[in-house]
């Protein structure tokens, strides 16, 4: 049974993102200064009229004070989530529904991340001891087990499996080019992703995304109360967040072709903002594409693909730009980079461009076709052992 959701009655009404990329010269203070100015300039509304705040960082900050003394907050709640890398979405689901339930009138879900001053390429290592079931891989390493899996199933050869995930790689880096916060803004060949030296079984260098800094913040409030706001604002649909039971590294009937988790939460989203056909319905979608191969097995997760075609329709180009279905237009975690705390919020910043027409040179053309709601999704963890985040966002109210 699905969830009951909130549909309709929390909406977005600012939003503030920074550049992502390799920010020596900015402390996370600074990040979320700007990406907090960012929003409350674009909602048209001061720091002070903000009655809750929720934070996610998975490394960097501990505490509600992470915050609160950047951003001198004086002496209101201020929460720090985290939910590996949901952790953006977890702090935009808090302050949605603490907003939906009467509590405030006016919250702020703010994201962080700084990973590039650790010296370590990657998550820092902060594992804690466990039942001894968990694989001992590096995150390239557990991700590569989704391509020769789902290439074996559907029985695609190994030159073909490389030509998808290069493309998704090209989409993605192409998509960036085009994005002025993107940590990577430069087309990259096919050759050049094809030929790049490997990381871990067939994922090479092209393959896993980028390691950055960065913030992203959004402020939402009551859907009754935007348009004393914002005039285009950005109605909450759906917000559904699973967290699996990890059976999959001792599971034999685990097949490394899907995330049941991604599957429970889409379904649930999907159900609580009306949607029957996703491929259909969405203007846009932002998924967690962490590697190349997680964004094709997503593409059938989500429903945006029937079981064993979406190397398919990636080849045909349907989720491209200007294809029937855009997936990360403004990048993805690929190109845009993936402050671990930001990411979730840097999705829903895209669909805050794009429905509201304001993306510039890669505005989607779905939405000028009449397409009103977008889709974000986040996962965290690894493949048969994580947890899944779907949101739907839309800039028109239910009818």
């Amino acid at each position: 049974m699905a969830s009951k959701g909130i549909r309709d009655r929390v909406a977005i009404i600012g939003m503030g993102c920074t550049p992502f990329g390799e920010h020596w010269d900015k402390s996370v203070e600074d990040m979320l200064v700007e990406a907090a100015t960012g929003a409350i300039n674009s909602a048209g509304v001061s720091l002070d009229m903000v009655d809750a705040f929720w934070l996610g960082t998975l490394f960097s900050g501990q505490s509600g004070l992470t915050a609160s003394r950047p951003l001198k907050i004086g002496y209101k709640p201020v929460t720090r989530v985290e939910n590996f890398c949901a952790t953006g979405s977890e702090a935009f689901r808090n302050a949605c529904y603490a907003v939906a339930c009467g509590a405030y009138d006016i919250a702020m879900a703010i994201g962080v991340e700084k990973l590039k001053d650790s010296g370590y390429s990657g998550l820092p290592n902060l594992s804690a001891p466990s039942d001894g079931t968990q694989a001992g891989m590096t995150a390239p390493a557990m991700f590569s087990l989704l391509a020769p899996a789902y290439a074996k199933k559907y029985g695609v050869d190994e030159q073909t499996m490389k030509e998808v995930m290069t493309r998704i790689a090209w989409k993605n880096h192409k998509n960036g080019a085009l994005n002025p916060r993107a940590q990577f803004r430069k087309e990259v060949p096919k050759e050049t992703i094809a030929c790049s030296p490997l990381i871990a079984g067939s994922l090479g260098i092209f393959d896993c995304s980028g390691v950055s800094d960065g913030s992203a913040a959004a402020i939402v409030v009551r859907a009754e109360d935007a348009p004393k706001f914002q005039k285009k604002p950005l109605y909450v649909k759906a917000l559904s967040f699973i967290a699996g039971p990890g059976a999959g590294p001792m599971d034999p009937d685990y097949d490394y072709t899907t995330f049941p988790e991604v599957v429970a939460s889409a379904q649930d989203a999907y159900a609580q903002a009306g949607i029957k056909d996703p491929r259909a319905e969405l203007a846009m979608a932002e998924v967690h594409d962490c590697f190349t191969p997680t964004e094709l097995v997503l593409m059938e997760d989500l429903g945006f693909a029937a079981r064993g075609t979406a190397w398919k329709e990636v080849l045909a180009g349907a989720f491209d730009l200007e294809g029937e279905l855009p997936v990360n237009p403004d990048g993805g975690l690929k190109s845009f980079g993936h402050p671990i705390g930001a990411s979730g919020l840097r999705m829903l910043f895209e669909a805050w461009l794009q429905l509201r027409s304001e993306a510039g040179k890669r505005q989607i053309p779905s939405v000028a076709r009449g397409r009103t709601l977008a889709l974000t999704h986040n996962l965290g963890g690894a493949p048969g052992e994580c947890v899944s985040f779907a949101a739907v966002v839309g800039s028109e109210p239910s009818a």
